[in-house]
């Protein structure tokens, strides 16, 4: 689909693969690239598998983009804000394979989806926005907020705290890990269950289950266009 998100699409699953040539970082042009192939999973009425390369599913925003401008940081993060509120309501189930370390809004992309599906190994996996000199967003909050647990969300927001995967599975980061060996076939597998779902169903029970968020995410896209970021 593109160079930097690769799309495959066979028995009803669509398998996005994210690949920068290195670490994976969101960029205007990866978030357009994502919703081009989210895009084209909705019209193929697709499960979607989401992963990176091996070793990481991604380091986080772009730091070029993020420290170029006050005005090109709040643009990218709105973006990626509206890119996960847009998968937290894709009308279709969304997997994520975590595939290595996943930093800052490479851990957002694990808690906008419906099921998330990491590989055990030395890989760190949280929010780092506070370790780096950023406040967190709004957006950012709400989301670790709702999917995180009441400790983990504390330690990761506030603290910066970085988890291992099976300590993430703990904070609410990930739903399990499985050895690399048998990443693919879990995913696939899991795809292939969802896949069994009553669509409608899905989506109207996603909406419903989530309304009160999305809601609240619209509200905070809004506001973090109007804060710094530092």
């Amino acid at each position: 689909m593109s160079d930097l998100v690769s799309y495959r699409f066979a028995d009803g699953i669509a398998q996005l693969s994210m690949d920068n040539g290195k670490v994976n970082a969101v960029s205007p042009d990866m978030v357009v690239a994502l919703n081009a192939a989210l895009d084209q999973a909705e019209q193929d009425r697709a499960v979607v598998v989401l992963s990176g390369k091996p070793g990481i599913l991604s380091g986080g925003y772009d730091l070029k983009v993020m420290t170029s401008s006050a005005d090109a940081a709040k643009a990218l993060v709105a973006s990626g804000s509206t890119l996960a509120r847009r998968m937290l309501s894709h009308p279709f189930p969304i997997i994520t394979v975590c595939t290595g370390h996943a930093v800052a809004k490479g851990a957002f992309l694990l808690l906008s989806s419906d099921y998330r599906l990491g590989v055990e190994g030395p890989f760190k996996i949280g929010l780092n926005e506070v370790q780096i000199g950023m406040t967190m967003h709004h957006v950012g909050i709400e989301l670790a907020r709702a999917r995180l647990t009441p400790s983990a969300f504390n330690r990761s927001v506030i603290n910066a705290e970085m988890f291992d995967p099976a300590d993430a599975v703990d904070a609410g980061f990930l739903d399990k890990i499985v050895p690399a060996e048998e990443l693919e076939a879990t995913a696939m597998a899991m795809a292939k269950q969802l896949a069994g779902l009553n669509m409608t169903a899905h989506r109207n029970t996603k909406l419903k289950t989530r309304k009160a968020l999305l809601k609240l995410l619209d509200s905070s896209i809004e506001l973090d266009k109007q804060h710094a970021l530092s």
